[in-house]
C-alpha cells in the first residue's frame, strides 16, 4: 500500500492495528522550538528518531538531552535516536529551530526499559557496487547489537550511493513464519518505509510481487512517501541522477530476528552482489 506525502498533523499515518501491517505504527511530528509533544502507545514499542533538529527526550524518569544532529535533511549526517518501551508515556521537546521527529512502533506487550542511541552506538554497513546497480549503506538504530533490550522492533535508515540505482535486490519476502529440517528459512515481519530524496523533487517506484513469476504492483514514490508491505517480494528503486533514502519499521510476528526469503527466481543474484551477505547477517 502506497500513501502518498500529505500533512498529518502530527497524528499517526499507520496507526495501532492497522489492517495492511497490524504489526507496525508509524507517526511523524513536526515541531518548532520549545513545542513539545506527548505521546503513550499500548501494545506497542516504539523509537523516536529526530530526521532533522534535535529534541530532548523524557520517558520514564530518564532525559536524552539533544538527540539529533541533522539540520538540512536526512542526507545530512547520522541518526540518533531514542527507544521507549511499550505502554509508557513519552514526551519530546523541541530544542532546535524546528524538528521533523519519526516514531517507528512494532507490536510487542511487554514493558521493557528506555535507553538512547546515539551516532557512536550505531551499526552500519555497506553493500553492493556501481558495476551492478546495487551500491547502498545501512545504519541500525535499533539492529541485531540490541536484541536484549528490545521486543520485535528493528529500525533502520537505508541510503543509496551515488545516484540511481536499486535497494531490497535480490528481491526476498518476509511475510509467514515458516521452516523446513527444522530451519526458519522465512520470518513473518511486516515492514514500513518513508522515503525521501535528493533533490527533493526526485522519485522512484515501489515494485510489489506477491508470487514469483506473476506480475505485481508498482508505485510512484515521492518524497515524503510512505509504504506499507505486508506480504510479497519487494525491491525499489531511484531515478537516475537521484539520491534516496528510506526510514525502515519491522515488526516481528513471533521473533526479533529477521529471516528474509529470496525470490527463486533471482535468488542467484546473491553471488553478484558484493557484500550483501553481511546486511542480511544484520538484520538477524
Amino acid at each position: 500500500m502506497h500513501i502518498p506525502p500529505h500533512d498529518n498533523q502530527n497524528k499517526p499515518i499507520v496507526d495501532a492495528g492497522n489492517a495492511t501491517v497490524p504489526l507496525n505504527y508509524f507517526n511523524i511530528v513536526k515541531l518548532t522550538e520549545g513545542q513539545s509533544f506527548d505521546y503513550r502507545v499500548p501494545g506497542y514499542e516504539t523509537c523516536v528518531v529526530p530526521a532533522t533538529g534535535t529534541i530532548t527526550v523524557e520517558v520514564a524518569g530518564e532525559t536524552y538531552a539533544d538527540l539529533g544532529l541533522r539540520r538540512e535533511d536526512v542526507f545530512d549526517g547520522d541518526p540518533e535516536g531514542a527507544y521507549i518501551p511499550t505502554d509508557t508515556a513519552c514526551r519530546f521537546t523541541c530544542r532546535s529551530e524546528n524538528a521533523e521527529v519519526f516514531i517507528a512502533g512494532a507490536k510487542y506487550a511487554e514493558t521493557l526499559k528506555p535507553f538512547e542511541v546515539r551516532a557512536k552506538d550505531l551499526d552500519k554497513v555497506q553493500y553492493g557496487s556501481d558495476e551492478t546497480k546495487t551500491h547502498r549503506r545501512i545504519a541500525h538504530i535499533l539492529g541485531a547489537q540490541y536484541h536484549d533490550r528490545v521486543g520485535r522492533l528493528l529500525v533502520s535508515e537505508l541510503f543509496t550511493v551515488g545516484t540511481g540505482g536499486w535497494s531490497g535486490f535480490p528481491s526476498h519476502k518476509h511475510d509467514t513464519d515458516r521452516s523446513e529440517d527444522g530451519e526458519v528459512i522465512e520470518t513473518r515481519h511486516d515492514e514500513t518505509y518513508n522515503f525521501r530524496f535528493k533533490p527533493n523533487y526526485g522519485s522512484g517506484v515501489q515494485m510489489l510481487q506477491r508470487e514469483d513469476n506473476t506480475p505485481g504492483d508498482a508505485y510512484h514514490i515521492m518524497d515524503g512517501s510512505t509504504i506499507c508491505l505486508d506480504r510479497g517480494y519487494h525491491p525499489c528503486a531511484v531515478l537516475p541522477g537521484y539520491e534516496m533514502y528510506y526510514f525502515t519499521i519491522l515488526g516481528g510476528l513471533s521473533q526479533r530476528s529477521l529471516k528474509q526469503y529470496f525470490q527463486p527466481t533471482h535468488a542467484e543474484q546473491l553471488h553478484t552482489i558484493p557484500g550483501i551477505m553481511d546486511m542480511v547477517a544484520k538484520f538477524k
